[in-house]
């Protein structure tokens, strides 16, 4: 059927801040979807709270509402738009995670919906009951006679005490309509039971709780679906959980396509699949649905079925190349599977099931550094904050590529010297799943733990710790060796296991120049292939592309063909994580879409499944690789680009600076000098004094005993950090020379041979920063906000205001002053943000950040204005800052309302000091200062402060 022409209008639902649980793949899912209508000649309208993302730019959609995500705002914005004489007819609630479909069952409930005539589409409101409420998805299964777990669901204390007699323990808990498993766990005895199941009734809206059997230790798998309003079915992918039942598919390291499954027990469940989704609603749409399987005798029972597209859909989208949420969004409006063309090859049917022959893998990427005190084991409820994800020929190619991208300073799985060794510590670590459990599985193979004693600790599947096992031996086999005798096909074998040049520097004891300059002496050389769908039965209109090692190095196969444009590289900013999120992918992708306008054929290179960045549809060329020097070397020498740019990409790319600048590469914009000089204190207050700029009193040591004697000059209290550092990474307020010495000590365990600097810190002082462009001649504040809460809680954690509240004109002009002053004096081209510390009249900078920042994307919606833009055409010179006409809608105050994810860890005191914690943010306009949500954060400011 082609598309409903009724449909003229309409509302895409947003996910609001990133938590945990619900992050960037639904800005990804959601960009998507707007673009795939737009397409269709559809006004779209868009409903989200959140202003680091580009699904609330303007090029997103036809009008975008940047408001908080509740029913008295849908009902304004509907009425709007009928006032208009251009009334919405229909709503997409399926983009927006949990946070859209709870806001569209409200809004139903209300008979919202109903009144204003407007139509559900991609999703059918009685599905997603039936598959939230855990009660109605058992009884559901049962009647489609798929197998589930044994249990039922408890509305009370006392219901829940009777049930769990009933089953007998181990059991689990999973509370209804909640997201990312908040709440659920599981529960081994009775004595933990009582605290478990109050936890899971509280946790969940309707306050009802499933308590089932337990299947810890079962295999887990996914299948991605779509079906079409016709009833056409196709499987986009079928996705393996490394880790068995028990961790949070959020927080298990997956695989895809599936490994270690039959194909008749592939066939099973993609059968018991269609059923389930076509037993739950005639709607057309993505589903995720997911299995388990008892290793003993392959029984399958179904887990849970998200009819909408998740956190798994946008990784299926980037595994694939299937761009899942753009043809979802196309068959809501009508059309069906066999009408639509596959965007990838621009000429076969969207009506076919994608076949890969690559293999990828996911890790997730946690912060627990951040949460003292926090449970760190994994169980039901999602803890991770962003993830990986690695594209290989093999298991191991792929597995090393997603750890080598992590950004946990290591250099890949191991061989990196940072090894556990204590046998009972990797015993108990295989037995109590963490975040560090993958390396622990590697080392208790290095210590030679046996294969039985791993797998009956992990219950983990054999074939995936034969894998690492196998990884071992090879390590064994080339420590037999030196570099200049190491036979080449060994050479070639470890880099086809995705071994880096670093990793087998270590296991050589060798420099990693050397392992690079023989390995090119062998002619041992990266090719580049292409995700085409397809496994290449048809050739790719969309250059999207991963790397590897051919086995005939004499015929390299280099899908990646160089054009004779000029070109430039973008960083992107790798795994979300605390500190650096998606408004550096925000910056990315306008750094990419600028460099076009200004006509340079774009290159992106970033790891993260879940961004706009990673679209192939964004730049001319991605990459989908490690932002790690390697792989970024390799592609800068295959391309040969005009130069790199790295002010986008957040500490990540700013991290390869030097490098580049070392090796010869052309940095875009700010030079790696300026970028060294703003990190470096020793270099940037002698500026600041040159330039007659106030700053605190400071110093910068190497260890704890001249951090002590530093410490009696400056006096207390200090701030203490390493430099090079983002998101306030161990950044403590000290108040004597006891805590001076313990985290002076814990900073050079972290982070060895590191500067650290000390600043006296002023106590009381009022905090702000300013945000410029810069061309190396003339400077341009785009804004100035004002920190609500005092100095000592770290910017991202801080509610703000731009413009300022309650600053004087003229501390506003010395910020302003000093701001424009730093920005020529470092001859910055592009983007800096510069930090104050407000005190009796006088601001002080507290430090300057020549690249984008946390609050970049802010202002642009604020302001509506695209400094992303201006400033990526300034870094490559294509415009002079007189060439942009200025004109910022300036009404009243917008808010940035830091958003925290402190329910995943409740044993965490939620307390704010120079370290950040939040995990997203939400903007919020204000007309006055009377305003009542104003007035409450106000007077709340110094309730979190801490050290």
């Amino acid at each position: 059927m082609p598309k409903n022409p009724n449909i003229k209008s309409i509302l895409i639902i947003g996910s609001g801040p990133i938590i945990i649980g619900q992050a960037c793949e639904f800005d990804y899912a959601g960009s998507q979807a707007a673009r795939s209508l737009r397409e269709e000649g559809i006004e779209v309208v868009l409903i989200n709270s959140n202003p680091a993302t580009i699904m609330t730019d303007p090029i997103s959609a036809d009008h975008v509402y940047l408001l908080p995500l509740e029913k008295k705002y849908i009902i304004e914005i509907l009425e709007k738009h009928k006032a208009l004489g251009r009334p919405i007819d229909a709503v997409l609630p399926t983009m927006g995670g949990q946070t859209a479909l709870n806001l569209a069952i409200d809004c139903d409930k209300a008979g919202i919906w109903k009144k204003y005539d407007i139509e559900i589409i991609g999703v059918d409101i009685k599905a997603i009951e039936t598959t939230e409420d855990r009660e109605k998805f058992r009884l559901k299964m049962l009647e489609l006679d798929v197998n589930v777990c044994k249990g039922r669901t408890a509305r009370s204390f006392l219901e829940g005490k009777e049930i769990a007699q009933e089953i007998g323990f181990p059991l689990v808990i999973r509370p209804s309509f909640t997201l990312g498993g908040t709440g659920g766990g599981i529960v081994e005895n009775e004595k933990d039971f009582d605290q478990a199941l109050n936890n899971g009734l509280h946790a969940s809206p309707t306050h009802e709780v499933l308590v089932e059997q337990s299947v810890y230790g079962w295999k887990e798998y996914e299948l991605e679906l779509l079906r079409d309003g016709a009833g056409n079915f196709i499987i986009i992918c079928s996705i393996e959980n490394f880790d068995p039942m028990g961790v949070h598919t959020g927080d298990s390291i997956t695989v895809a396509p599936a490994m270690t499954l039959p194909d008749t027990l592939y066939q099973q469940m993609r059968d018991l699949a269609i059923k389930m989704m076509d037993g739950i609603g005639k709607f057309a749409g993505g589903c995720n649905v997911q299995f388990s399987v008892n290793p003993v005798d392959d029984k399958i029972i179904a887990i849970e079925i998200n009819p909408r597209v998740s956190r798994s859909s946008a990784l299926a989208s980037k595994a694939t190349g299937y761009p899942i949420a753009k043809i979802a969004a196309k068959m809501a409006i009508g059309y069906n599977l066999d009408e639509l063309i596959n965007p990838i090859t621009g000429s076969t049917s969207a009506f076919f099931e994608p076949s890969i022959d690559y293999v990828i893998v996911k890790v997730p990427r946690w912060n627990f550094d951040k949460f003292q005190g926090a449970d760190r084991s994994l169980g039901l409820q999602m803890k991770s904050v962003g993830e990986a994800m690695g594209i290989g020929r093999n298991f191991q190619e792929a597995l090393q590529k997603a750890c080598q991208s992590l950004e946990i300073r290591r250099n890949g799985l191991g061989a990196d010297g940072r090894e556990l060794r204590d046998q009972e510590a990797i015993k108990y670590s295989l037995a109590h799943p963490s975040w560090d459990r993958l390396f622990h599985i590697y080392d208790a193979f290095k210590i030679g733990l046996s294969f039985k004693t791993i797998q009956s600790l992990t219950k983990i599947d054999a074939w995936f710790l034969r894998q690492i096992e196998e990884m071992i031996e090879l390590e064994h086999e080339i420590e037999k060796f030196d570099l200049s005798d190491l036979p080449k096909e060994l050479f070639l074998t470890a880099k086809q296991k995705g071994y880096a040049d670093r990793q087998i520097a270590h296991l050589l004891q060798t420099k990693e120049s050397k392992v690079y300059d023989r390995r090119k002496e062998l002619g041992i050389k990266r090719v580049y292939k292409c995700v085409d769908t397809c496994a290449a039965e048809f050739e790719a209109k969309t250059p999207y592309y991963y790397s590897t090692f051919n086995s005939s190095q004499e015929t390299p196969d280099n899908e990646s063909v160089v054009s004779d444009r000029k070109k430039v590289i973008v960083l992107g900013s790798g795994p979300n994580r605390i500190g650096q999120g998606i408004e550096f992918d925000y910056s990315c992708v306008h750094g990419v879409l600028a460099a076009k306008e200004a006509g340079y054929e774009t290159i992106m290179i970033n790891c993260n499944p879940e961004t706009v960045s990673t679209d192939p549809d964004i730049a001319d060329k991605l990459y989908f690789e490690p932002v790690f020097w390697e792989h970024v070397f390799d592609i800068i020498e295959h391309e040969k680009p005009e130069g790199v740019i790295v002010q986008l990409g957040g500490q990540t790319a700013l991290k390869m600076a030097e490098k580049l600048d070392k090796y010869g590469i052309k940095i875009i914009g700010t030079s790696y000098n300026s970028l060294d000089w703003a990190e470096d204190r020793g270099r940037f207050s002698p500026l600041l004094e040159e330039l007659g700029i106030p700053y605190p009193k400071f110093g910068t040591v190497r260890t704890a005993d001249a951090a002590v004697e530093l410490s009696r000059t400056l006096g207390f209290p200090l701030l203490v950090r390493p430099s090079y550092v983002l998101g306030g990474q161990n950044m403590k307020i000290v108040i004597n020379e006891k805590e001076l010495e313990q985290h002076v000590v814990k900073i050079l365990r972290d982070i060895p041979d590191n500067n650290i600097l000390l600043d006296h810190f002023l106590e009381g002082a009022l905090e702000a920063e300013a945000d410029a462009i810069c061309d190396g001649e003339d400077a341009y504040i785009i804004g100035v906000m004002e920190h609500i809460e005092p100095a000592g809680i770290h910017s991202g954690d801080s509610h703000a205001a731009l413009p300022p509240f309650d600053l004087t004109d003229d501390v506003i002009r010395q910020i302003n002053e000093y701001t424009r002053k730093i920005a020529l004096a470092m001859n910055v081209k592009g983007l800096i943000n510069v930090q104050f510390a407000v005190k009796n009249g006088i601001a002080y900078v507290i430090e300057a950040n020549p690249r984008a920042s946390r609050t970049v994307p802010f202002i642009c919606k604020a302001y509506q204005e695209p400094y992303v833009n201006y400033a990526t055409k300034l870094m490559l010179g294509d415009k002079k800052l007189s060439d942009f006409t200025f004109n910022p809608v300036k009404k009243g105050w917008a808010i940035k309302i830091p958003v925290f994810s402190f329910n995943k860890f409740p044993n965490v005191n939620k307390e704010l000091g120079p370290e950040m914690k939040s995990t997203g943010e939400a903007i919020y306009f204000i007309d006055d200062l009377q305003d009542e949500f104003f007035q409450k954060i106000y007077s709340e400011r110094n309730l979190y402060l801490s050290r």
